[in-house]
Protein backbone atom coordinates (compact mmCIF):
# COMPACT_ATOMS: atom_id res chain seq x y z
CA UNK A 1 0.00 0.00 0.00
CA UNK A 2 1.53 3.42 -0.91
CA UNK A 3 2.17 5.50 2.03
CA UNK A 4 2.10 9.26 1.45
CA UNK A 5 3.28 12.11 3.89
CA UNK A 6 0.51 15.04 3.88
CA UNK A 7 1.41 17.50 2.02
CA UNK A 8 2.79 20.63 3.19
CA UNK A 9 0.22 23.31 2.06
CA UNK A 10 -3.41 23.74 1.61
CA UNK A 11 -4.78 22.64 -1.44
CA UNK A 12 -8.59 22.79 -2.65
CA UNK A 13 -10.61 20.25 -0.30
CA UNK A 14 -8.21 20.17 2.31
CA UNK A 15 -9.93 21.29 5.88
CA UNK A 16 -7.88 21.79 8.51
CA UNK A 17 -8.05 20.20 11.76
CA UNK A 18 -9.20 22.83 13.57
CA UNK A 19 -11.92 23.43 11.58
CA UNK A 20 -13.49 20.03 11.59
CA UNK A 21 -12.94 20.19 15.58
CA UNK A 22 -14.59 23.77 15.94
CA UNK A 23 -17.94 22.03 14.01
CA UNK A 24 -18.31 19.87 17.02
CA UNK A 25 -18.64 23.34 19.53
CA UNK A 26 -20.86 25.44 16.62
CA UNK A 27 -24.14 25.19 15.27
CA UNK A 28 -22.19 21.75 13.59
CA UNK A 29 -21.99 20.24 16.98
CA UNK A 30 -22.36 16.78 16.92
CA UNK A 31 -22.91 14.48 20.12
CA UNK A 32 -20.25 12.22 21.55
CA UNK A 33 -21.02 9.01 19.65
CA UNK A 34 -21.33 5.69 20.80
CA UNK A 35 -18.90 2.98 20.76
CA UNK A 36 -19.54 -0.99 20.88
CA UNK A 37 -16.78 -3.17 20.29
CA UNK A 38 -16.91 -7.14 19.37
CA UNK A 39 -13.94 -9.47 19.41
CA UNK A 40 -14.02 -13.09 17.96
CA UNK A 41 -10.85 -15.46 17.87
CA UNK A 42 -9.56 -19.03 16.81
CA UNK A 43 -6.75 -20.06 18.32
CA UNK A 44 -3.55 -22.55 16.91
CA UNK A 45 -0.63 -21.16 18.57
CA UNK A 46 -1.85 -19.13 21.29
CA UNK A 47 0.19 -15.82 20.47
CA UNK A 48 -2.75 -13.43 19.18
CA UNK A 49 -3.54 -10.91 22.11
CA UNK A 50 -6.06 -7.77 21.96
CA UNK A 51 -6.38 -4.54 24.01
CA UNK A 52 -10.07 -3.91 24.23
CA UNK A 53 -11.05 -0.25 26.39
CA UNK A 54 -14.08 1.08 25.58
CA UNK A 55 -13.03 4.35 28.08
CA UNK A 56 -9.09 3.72 27.99
CA UNK A 57 -8.66 7.43 29.58
CA UNK A 58 -9.20 10.89 30.34
CA UNK A 59 -7.45 13.62 28.76
CA UNK A 60 -8.52 15.80 31.20
CA UNK A 61 -8.68 13.61 35.01
CA UNK A 62 -11.47 13.74 36.52
CA UNK A 63 -13.66 14.92 33.52
CA UNK A 64 -15.45 11.66 31.85
CA UNK A 65 -16.41 14.03 28.62
CA UNK A 66 -12.85 14.10 27.38
CA UNK A 67 -12.58 9.87 27.67
CA UNK A 68 -11.20 8.33 24.53
CA UNK A 69 -11.18 4.65 23.26
CA UNK A 70 -8.51 2.00 22.42
CA UNK A 71 -8.83 -1.24 20.78
CA UNK A 72 -5.27 -2.67 19.47
CA UNK A 73 -4.35 -6.31 18.11
CA UNK A 74 -0.83 -7.95 18.71
CA UNK A 75 -0.37 -10.89 16.13
CA UNK A 76 2.81 -12.53 17.93
CA UNK A 77 5.17 -14.74 16.52
CA UNK A 78 8.05 -16.73 17.79
CA UNK A 79 6.42 -16.85 21.04
CA UNK A 80 4.23 -14.71 23.00
CA UNK A 81 6.40 -12.72 25.19
CA UNK A 82 6.54 -9.54 22.50
CA UNK A 83 3.27 -9.68 21.74
CA UNK A 84 1.90 -9.47 26.17
CA UNK A 85 4.49 -7.03 26.73
CA UNK A 86 3.24 -4.06 23.80
CA UNK A 87 -0.22 -5.09 25.08
CA UNK A 88 0.22 -4.20 28.66
CA UNK A 89 3.27 -1.31 27.77
CA UNK A 90 2.53 0.45 24.83
CA UNK A 91 -0.95 2.18 26.02
CA UNK A 92 0.92 3.73 28.88
CA UNK A 93 3.70 4.79 27.26
CA UNK A 94 1.43 6.46 24.36
CA UNK A 95 -0.04 9.04 27.06
CA UNK A 96 3.54 9.92 28.80
CA UNK A 97 4.45 10.92 25.74
CA UNK A 98 1.86 13.73 25.38
CA UNK A 99 1.55 16.79 27.79
CA UNK A 100 -0.90 17.26 30.35
CA UNK A 101 -1.91 20.61 30.09
CA UNK A 102 -2.98 20.21 26.06
CA UNK A 103 -6.63 20.92 24.94
CA UNK A 104 -8.69 18.26 22.93
CA UNK A 105 -7.12 19.78 19.71
CA UNK A 106 -3.49 19.78 21.00
CA UNK A 107 -4.17 16.46 22.25
CA UNK A 108 -4.90 14.68 18.71
CA UNK A 109 -2.41 17.18 16.58
CA UNK A 110 0.79 15.99 18.63
CA UNK A 111 -0.75 12.41 18.87
CA UNK A 112 0.67 10.62 15.47
CA UNK A 113 3.86 11.65 17.24
CA UNK A 114 3.37 10.36 20.19
CA UNK A 115 2.48 7.04 18.80
CA UNK A 116 5.90 6.94 17.04
CA UNK A 117 7.91 7.53 20.22
CA UNK A 118 6.08 4.87 22.02
CA UNK A 119 6.36 2.05 19.47
CA UNK A 120 9.68 2.87 19.67
CA UNK A 121 10.44 3.36 23.20
CA UNK A 122 8.44 -0.11 23.75
CA UNK A 123 10.59 -2.10 21.30
CA UNK A 124 13.63 -0.68 22.86
CA UNK A 125 12.44 -1.56 26.14
CA UNK A 126 11.52 -5.28 25.01
CA UNK A 127 14.80 -6.16 23.57
CA UNK A 128 16.59 -4.75 26.67
CA UNK A 129 14.75 -8.34 27.96
CA UNK A 130 16.85 -10.28 25.01
CA UNK A 131 13.48 -12.12 24.13
CA UNK A 132 13.41 -12.84 20.99
CA UNK A 133 9.89 -13.11 20.39
CA UNK A 134 7.76 -10.45 17.76
CA UNK A 135 4.60 -8.78 17.32
CA UNK A 136 2.71 -6.82 14.79
CA UNK A 137 0.83 -4.15 16.03
CA UNK A 138 -2.68 -2.26 15.22
CA UNK A 139 -3.49 0.28 17.48
CA UNK A 140 -6.51 2.39 17.71
CA UNK A 141 -7.76 5.42 19.17
CA UNK A 142 -11.08 6.93 19.24
CA UNK A 143 -11.21 10.06 20.55
CA UNK A 144 -15.48 11.06 19.87
CA UNK A 145 -15.23 10.91 16.12
CA UNK A 146 -11.50 11.01 15.62
CA UNK A 147 -9.99 8.26 14.52
CA UNK A 148 -6.47 7.59 15.14
CA UNK A 149 -4.48 4.32 13.64
CA UNK A 150 -0.72 3.47 14.20
CA UNK A 151 0.75 -0.21 12.58
CA UNK A 152 3.57 -2.22 12.13
CA UNK A 153 2.99 -5.80 10.51
CA UNK A 154 0.41 -7.33 8.21
CA UNK A 155 -2.39 -7.35 10.28
CA UNK A 156 -4.93 -4.74 8.79
CA UNK A 157 -7.80 -2.12 9.97
CA UNK A 158 -10.38 -1.07 7.49
CA UNK A 159 -12.96 1.51 7.63
CA UNK A 160 -16.51 1.01 5.99
CA UNK A 161 -17.95 4.61 6.64
CA UNK A 162 -22.03 5.15 6.42
CA UNK A 163 -22.26 5.36 2.67
CA UNK A 164 -20.77 2.05 2.59
CA UNK A 165 -16.94 3.54 0.88
CA UNK A 166 -14.23 1.33 2.48
CA UNK A 167 -10.96 2.98 3.93
CA UNK A 168 -7.38 1.30 4.47
CA UNK A 169 -6.55 2.97 8.02
CA UNK A 170 -3.28 0.80 8.27
CA UNK A 171 -0.17 -0.35 6.06
CA UNK A 172 0.69 -3.11 4.85
CA UNK A 173 4.58 -4.04 6.14
CA UNK A 174 5.39 -7.89 3.96
CA UNK A 175 7.60 -7.53 1.58
CA UNK A 176 5.82 -8.87 -0.76
CA UNK A 177 3.19 -5.95 -1.23
CA UNK A 178 5.98 -3.18 -0.29
CA UNK A 179 8.45 -2.83 -2.45
CA UNK A 180 9.96 0.53 -0.82
CA UNK A 181 10.84 -1.55 1.98
CA UNK A 182 12.47 -3.97 0.59
CA UNK A 183 14.73 -1.55 -0.44
CA UNK A 184 14.50 0.24 2.80
CA UNK A 185 15.86 -3.23 4.35
CA UNK A 186 18.42 -4.20 1.45
CA UNK A 187 20.13 -0.88 2.18
CA UNK A 188 20.74 -1.45 5.54
CA UNK A 189 22.49 -4.61 4.72
CA UNK A 190 19.97 -7.19 4.54
CA UNK A 191 19.00 -9.93 2.08
CA UNK A 192 15.19 -9.91 1.34
CA UNK A 193 14.10 -13.33 -0.52
CA UNK A 194 12.49 -16.12 -0.63
CA UNK A 195 13.61 -19.45 1.10
CA UNK A 196 15.96 -21.13 -1.02
CA UNK A 197 15.71 -24.74 -0.54
CA UNK A 198 19.30 -26.84 -1.63
CA UNK A 199 18.46 -28.65 -4.82
CA UNK A 200 15.27 -27.09 -5.75
CA UNK A 201 13.37 -23.57 -6.70
CA UNK A 202 13.19 -20.54 -4.07
CA UNK A 203 9.69 -20.99 -1.88
CA UNK A 204 7.38 -19.23 -0.05
CA UNK A 205 6.91 -14.81 0.67
CA UNK A 206 9.79 -12.92 0.62
CA UNK A 207 11.79 -12.89 4.09
CA UNK A 208 14.63 -10.85 5.47
CA UNK A 209 17.91 -13.23 6.46
CA UNK A 210 18.95 -13.60 8.52
CA UNK A 211 16.08 -14.46 10.88
CA UNK A 212 13.84 -15.36 7.65
CA UNK A 213 10.76 -12.45 8.32
CA UNK A 214 8.65 -11.52 6.09
CA UNK A 215 7.68 -8.37 8.08
CA UNK A 216 9.62 -5.30 7.43
CA UNK A 217 8.28 -3.69 10.69
CA UNK A 218 7.62 -4.86 13.86
CA UNK A 219 8.28 -4.71 17.79
CA UNK A 220 10.75 -7.14 19.27
CA UNK A 221 12.19 -9.60 16.75
CA UNK A 222 15.95 -9.16 18.31
CA UNK A 223 17.35 -12.00 16.16
CA UNK A 224 16.96 -10.82 12.89
CA UNK A 225 18.44 -7.08 13.51
CA UNK A 226 17.06 -3.35 13.55
CA UNK A 227 16.50 -3.01 10.06
CA UNK A 228 13.05 -4.86 11.14
CA UNK A 229 11.81 -1.14 12.83
CA UNK A 230 9.19 -0.33 14.96
CA UNK A 231 8.31 3.12 13.33
CA UNK A 232 4.56 2.65 12.69
CA UNK A 233 2.66 4.04 9.70
CA UNK A 234 -0.26 6.59 11.25
CA UNK A 235 -3.21 7.38 9.77
CA UNK A 236 -5.92 9.90 11.46
CA UNK A 237 -9.50 10.39 10.07
CA UNK A 238 -12.62 12.06 11.24
CA UNK A 239 -15.90 10.43 10.53
CA UNK A 240 -18.70 12.16 9.98
CA UNK A 241 -21.40 12.64 12.22
CA UNK A 242 -23.56 9.18 10.61
CA UNK A 243 -20.55 7.21 12.17
CA UNK A 244 -19.14 3.89 10.43
CA UNK A 245 -17.67 0.18 11.28
CA UNK A 246 -13.97 -0.45 12.18
CA UNK A 247 -12.41 -3.87 11.76
CA UNK A 248 -9.25 -5.02 12.89
CA UNK A 249 -7.96 -8.30 11.86
CA UNK A 250 -4.77 -10.17 11.91
CA UNK A 251 -3.20 -12.15 8.93
CA UNK A 252 -5.64 -15.15 9.84
CA UNK A 253 -8.57 -13.40 8.40
CA UNK A 254 -6.57 -11.25 5.28
CA UNK A 255 -5.26 -14.28 3.92
CA UNK A 256 -8.36 -16.14 3.23
CA UNK A 257 -10.85 -12.64 3.12
CA UNK A 258 -10.84 -9.56 1.53
CA UNK A 259 -11.89 -6.32 2.54
CA UNK A 260 -15.38 -6.69 0.76
CA UNK A 261 -16.10 -10.26 2.19
CA UNK A 262 -15.56 -9.58 5.45
CA UNK A 263 -17.94 -6.72 5.80
CA UNK A 264 -20.23 -8.54 3.22
CA UNK A 265 -20.87 -11.26 5.57
CA UNK A 266 -20.94 -9.40 8.97
CA UNK A 267 -23.02 -6.16 7.88
CA UNK A 268 -26.31 -5.19 9.41
CA UNK A 269 -25.44 -7.45 12.59
CA UNK A 270 -23.82 -6.05 15.89
CA UNK A 271 -20.10 -5.97 16.37
CA UNK A 272 -19.97 -9.12 18.51
CA UNK A 273 -21.93 -10.86 16.14
CA UNK A 274 -19.94 -9.57 13.16
CA UNK A 275 -16.80 -10.46 14.73
CA UNK A 276 -17.96 -13.95 15.01
CA UNK A 277 -19.01 -14.08 11.14
CA UNK A 278 -16.00 -13.47 9.97
CA UNK A 279 -14.08 -15.37 12.00
CA UNK A 280 -16.55 -18.46 10.99
CA UNK A 281 -16.16 -16.78 7.68
CA UNK A 282 -12.17 -17.02 7.57
CA UNK A 283 -11.69 -20.56 9.25
CA UNK A 284 -14.37 -22.63 7.29
CA UNK A 285 -12.91 -23.39 3.73
CA UNK A 286 -9.37 -24.67 4.93
CA UNK A 287 -9.92 -24.90 9.01
CA UNK A 288 -7.66 -22.68 11.47
CA UNK A 289 -4.31 -22.72 9.83
CA UNK A 290 -3.05 -19.98 12.30
CA UNK A 291 -4.11 -17.86 15.19
CA UNK A 292 -7.68 -16.23 13.94
CA UNK A 293 -8.74 -12.71 15.27
CA UNK A 294 -11.04 -9.96 14.48
CA UNK A 295 -12.05 -6.77 16.70
CA UNK A 296 -15.48 -4.99 14.80
CA UNK A 297 -16.03 -1.57 16.59
CA UNK A 298 -19.14 0.36 15.91
CA UNK A 299 -18.53 4.26 15.66
CA UNK A 300 -22.80 5.19 16.18
CA UNK A 301 -24.90 7.63 16.82
CA UNK A 302 -26.24 8.55 20.34
CA UNK A 303 -29.13 6.15 20.91
CA UNK A 304 -28.55 4.10 17.12
CA UNK A 305 -27.74 1.17 19.28
CA UNK A 306 -28.59 -1.58 16.45
CA UNK A 307 -26.52 -0.46 13.03
CA UNK A 308 -28.37 -0.79 10.13
CA UNK A 309 -26.95 -1.73 6.49
CA UNK A 310 -25.12 0.72 4.49
CA UNK A 311 -25.91 2.43 1.57
CA UNK A 312 -23.72 0.17 -0.92
CA UNK A 313 -22.20 3.06 -3.35
CA UNK A 314 -20.59 0.09 -5.43
CA UNK A 315 -17.25 1.61 -4.94
CA UNK A 316 -13.63 0.98 -2.79
CA UNK A 317 -12.41 4.64 -1.43
CA UNK A 318 -8.71 4.15 -0.66
CA UNK A 319 -6.08 6.43 0.75
CA UNK A 320 -6.55 9.51 -2.51
CA UNK A 321 -10.26 9.94 -1.80
CA UNK A 322 -9.61 10.94 2.17
CA UNK A 323 -10.42 14.97 1.59
CA UNK A 324 -6.44 15.68 3.16
CA UNK A 325 -5.83 18.81 5.42
CA UNK A 326 -2.52 20.42 5.90
CA UNK A 327 -0.35 20.09 8.99
CA UNK A 328 0.90 23.22 8.30
CA UNK A 329 -2.17 25.62 8.38
CA UNK A 330 -3.07 27.59 10.71
CA UNK A 331 -5.71 26.58 12.91
CA UNK A 332 -7.71 29.78 12.62
CA UNK A 333 -9.19 29.68 9.62
CA UNK A 334 -12.62 30.94 8.28
CA UNK A 335 -15.55 28.06 8.83
CA UNK A 336 -17.80 29.19 6.21
CA UNK A 337 -15.11 28.64 3.62
CA UNK A 338 -15.72 24.99 4.70
CA UNK A 339 -19.69 24.50 4.43
CA UNK A 340 -19.20 21.43 3.05
CA UNK A 341 -21.05 18.34 3.97
CA UNK A 342 -19.50 15.52 6.11
CA UNK A 343 -17.67 13.15 4.88
CA UNK A 344 -14.81 11.02 5.91
CA UNK A 345 -11.58 13.54 6.39
CA UNK A 346 -8.22 12.78 6.18
CA UNK A 347 -6.22 14.96 8.97
CA UNK A 348 -3.09 13.15 9.05
CA UNK A 349 -1.08 10.29 7.28
CA UNK A 350 2.58 9.09 7.51
CA UNK A 351 4.25 6.16 6.69
CA UNK A 352 8.07 7.12 6.48
CA UNK A 353 10.82 4.87 8.00
CA UNK A 354 12.74 7.69 9.18
CA UNK A 355 12.59 8.10 13.12
CA UNK A 356 14.03 11.67 12.78
CA UNK A 357 11.61 12.81 10.13
CA UNK A 358 8.92 11.49 12.44
CA UNK A 359 10.03 13.43 15.16
CA UNK A 360 9.97 16.52 13.92
CA UNK A 361 6.95 16.81 11.72
CA UNK A 362 4.01 18.75 12.13
CA UNK A 363 2.83 20.42 15.80
CA UNK A 364 4.88 22.91 17.24
CA UNK A 365 8.19 21.03 18.36
CA UNK A 366 9.36 22.96 21.83
CA UNK A 367 5.58 22.60 23.03
CA UNK A 368 6.62 18.91 22.82
CA UNK A 369 10.07 18.18 23.88
CA UNK A 370 11.29 19.32 26.37
CA UNK A 371 15.30 20.10 25.74
CA UNK A 372 16.23 18.13 29.45
CA UNK A 373 14.00 14.86 27.94
CA UNK A 374 14.84 12.47 25.40
CA UNK A 375 11.95 12.47 23.17
CA UNK A 376 11.27 8.94 22.94
CA UNK A 377 12.40 7.44 26.34
CA UNK A 378 11.87 10.86 28.37
CA UNK A 379 14.52 10.12 30.53
CA UNK A 380 15.98 13.59 32.17
CA UNK A 381 19.08 14.94 30.10
CA UNK A 382 21.71 16.36 31.75
CA UNK A 383 23.02 19.52 30.23
CA UNK A 384 24.98 18.78 26.84
CA UNK A 385 23.93 15.42 27.18
CA UNK A 386 21.56 15.12 25.27
CA UNK A 387 21.73 14.23 21.04
CA UNK A 388 19.89 15.96 18.49
CA UNK A 389 18.08 14.24 15.94
CA UNK A 390 18.92 16.37 12.75
CA UNK A 391 21.83 16.04 10.96
CA UNK A 392 22.94 19.38 10.96
CA UNK A 393 21.60 20.92 14.70
CA UNK A 394 23.34 24.51 13.74
CA UNK A 395 21.55 24.94 11.09
CA UNK A 396 18.16 23.98 12.34
CA UNK A 397 18.53 25.75 15.29
CA UNK A 398 19.00 28.91 12.47
CA UNK A 399 15.71 28.18 11.21
CA UNK A 400 14.04 27.14 13.99
CA UNK A 401 15.35 28.74 17.27
CA UNK A 402 16.42 25.52 18.77
CA UNK A 403 18.49 22.31 18.03
CA UNK A 404 16.05 19.70 19.49
CA UNK A 405 14.17 17.33 20.01
CA UNK A 406 16.95 15.64 21.56
CA UNK A 407 18.02 12.10 22.09
CA UNK A 408 19.52 10.14 25.42
CA UNK A 409 22.94 7.92 24.04
CA UNK A 410 20.75 4.51 23.90
CA UNK A 411 17.72 6.15 21.62
CA UNK A 412 20.33 7.82 19.50
CA UNK A 413 21.81 4.32 18.89
CA UNK A 414 18.90 2.77 18.15
CA UNK A 415 18.04 5.69 15.71
CA UNK A 416 20.99 5.17 13.51
CA UNK A 417 20.51 1.23 13.50
CA UNK A 418 17.32 2.33 12.28
CA UNK A 419 18.40 4.34 9.61
CA UNK A 420 21.25 1.78 8.55
CA UNK A 421 24.09 4.32 10.15
CA UNK A 422 25.67 1.52 11.95
CA UNK A 423 25.82 -2.51 12.01
CA UNK A 424 22.35 -4.03 13.09
CA UNK A 425 23.14 -6.30 16.22
CA UNK A 426 21.42 -9.10 14.57
CA UNK A 427 23.61 -9.20 11.36
CA UNK A 428 25.65 -12.39 12.79
CA UNK A 429 23.31 -14.19 14.18
CA UNK A 430 21.72 -17.68 13.33
CA UNK A 431 20.94 -17.04 9.58
CA UNK A 432 17.48 -19.23 9.66
CA UNK A 433 16.59 -17.76 13.55
CA UNK A 434 12.57 -18.23 13.41
CA UNK A 435 10.64 -17.20 10.11
CA UNK A 436 6.71 -15.53 10.14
Amino acid sequence: MAMAAAPAALSPGTVPLGVLLRREVTKERMERPDVLCGEANRSRKGEDFTLLRADAGQRIPGDPSTSFSVFALFDGHNGSGAAIYARENLLNNVLRAIPTCFCREEWLAVLPRALVAAFVKTDKDFQAVAETSGTTVTFVIIDEWVVTVASVGDSRCILESADGSIYFLSADHRFDSNPDEVKRVTACGSKVGKMDIVGGPEVGPLRCWPGGLCLSRSIGDLDVGECIIAVPHVKQVKLSNAGGRIIIASDGVWDDLTCEMALDCSRGFSSDVAAHRIVNEATRPRGIRDDTTCIVIDILPPENIAPSPPKRSGRIAFNNMFRRRSLDVPFKTNRSEYAEPDVVEEIFEDGSPMLSKRLTTGYTLDKIFAASSCAVCLVRLKSGEGISVHANPLQHEKLQGWQGPFLCLSCHEKKEAMEGKRLSRGSSRNVFGHMC
